[in-house]
């Protein structure tokens, strides 16, 4: 048997992940703060006796784009978008601190500030923010929270955690779609980091590119198994030959 086919195999199998990379984007196109997923091939040489002439195609994730998405003007008090690199704090599911670029926040049944996802929003103390009962919540620029009941004067209830990924503290998207990182440690808070309250940050996903995309690896995987059937006619010739020669 040409071992033609484990090459192409693993060449079919690495277009089959740069597609699931690419739907995933394309299917996020609208989600708030969505920040499309990068991904790259890469080659590892077959390790063995005899010369080193086959290579095995890998798909490795390169990380996601940072390019912020587009701003949209909501006029909601909860809803607020990062500036820069910034990311808000959260409490994972898992317990694990983590991050989102989505701000469409909401006061939860418990009156803790949450995500929309109903994660809890983390101060910069890595602790929940609770609202009172019927209050206005209002968000200042440094995420400084605060509430106001009726006619009363306004009271400080924390500032929202902002972090700032860096060369030296990067973050990685998990599977819940949310951020944290490499060693899974709470990242500082970014005394400089700013944002804007009354907007939402959209995705940064380019949908036409995404299309684009997708149309290309679906042509690369055709042509991996076009590979895969000379490999196999092939086999059947040699077959043919030996028959003929006993």
């Amino acid at each position: 048997m040409d071992r033609m086919i484990y090459t192409a195999m693993t060449g079919a199998n690495a277009v089959m992940n740069r597609q699931q990379a690419i739907t995933n984007n394309l299917a996020n196109v609208s989600t708030n703060g969505f920040r499309a997923e990068l991904s790259t091939y890469r080659s590892v040489p077959l390790q063995g006796s005899g010369a080193s002439t086959r290579v095995f195609a890998l798909e490795a994730t390169a990380g996601h784009m940072e390019t912020p998405g587009t701003l949209a003007s909501t006029g909601r008090s909860l809803d607020v978008a990062a500036i820069g690199n910034a990311y808000f704090a959260v409490q994972g599911n898992d317990g694990v601190e983590a991050y989102t670029r989505a701000g469409n926040l909401q006061v939860g049944p418990d009156g803790s500030l949450t995500s929309a996802a109903g994660r809890p929003m983390l101060d910069d103390g890595g602790a929940p923010i609770a609202v009172p009962e019927n209050a206005e919540v209002n968000i200042a620029a440094d995420g400084t929270v605060s509430a106001r009941s009726g006619t009363e004067p306004p009271q400080l209830l924390g500032r929202l955690k902002l972090v700032t990924p860096s060369n030296e503290l990067r973050v990685r998207r998990g599977d819940d779609g949310l951020y944290r990182a490499q060693d899974r440690a709470p990242l500082p808070q970014d005394p400089e980091a700013r944002l804007k309250d009354g907007m939402l940050e959209g995705s940064n996903v380019n949908a036409v590119e995404a299309m684009v995309g997708m149309i290309a690896v679906a042509r690369q995987f055709e042509q991996q198994m076009r590979l895969l059937q000379t490999a196999e006619k092939n086999d059947q010739t040699a077959a043919q030959l030996l028959g003929l020669n006993g």
